[in-house]
């Protein structure tokens, strides 16, 4: 599976931001998703996930109530839509994608068998 993230940029705190990953080259709707993001000299943080058919979806907590992941299946396409964005948001955000059954979701990055490129958020004060 190819992956290609966008929809990131510079943003006010309190703005919003979404993000895209597009999917290429297998079954999408075979893979679990998940957005991830990196600030530098520290490790890739979970941030959200959504089961093969969107029914099943996972956040961190530091993100619970203001992000949300849903998935376009027909297109190939998972979202993140980030709201009421703080500065500690700023980061590289990652979509992933990992084969499992049906209503599962992947918390843990190393359980991700694909990987996007990555696309910046920054959050200003």
């Amino acid at each position: 599976v190819q992956l290609q993230a966008s929809g990131g940029g510079l943003v006010q705190a309190g703005g919003s931001l979404r993000l895209s990953c597009a999917a290429s080259g297998r079954t999408f709707s075979d893979y679990a998703m998940g957005w991830f993001r990196q600030t530098p000299g520290r490790e890739r943080e979970f941030v959200a996930t959504i089961s093969r058919g969107g029914r099943s979806i996972d956040y961190a907590d530091t993100v619970k109530g203001r992000f949300t992941i849903s998935r376009d299946n027909a297109k190939n396409t998972v979202y993140l839509q980030m709201n009421s964005l703080k500065p500690e948001d700023t980061a590289v955000y990652f979509c992933a994608a990992a084969r499992r059954p049906m209503r599962t979701v992947v918390v843990v990055s190393t359980q991700y068998d694909y990987w996007g490129q990555g696309t910046q958020v920054t959050v200003s004060s």
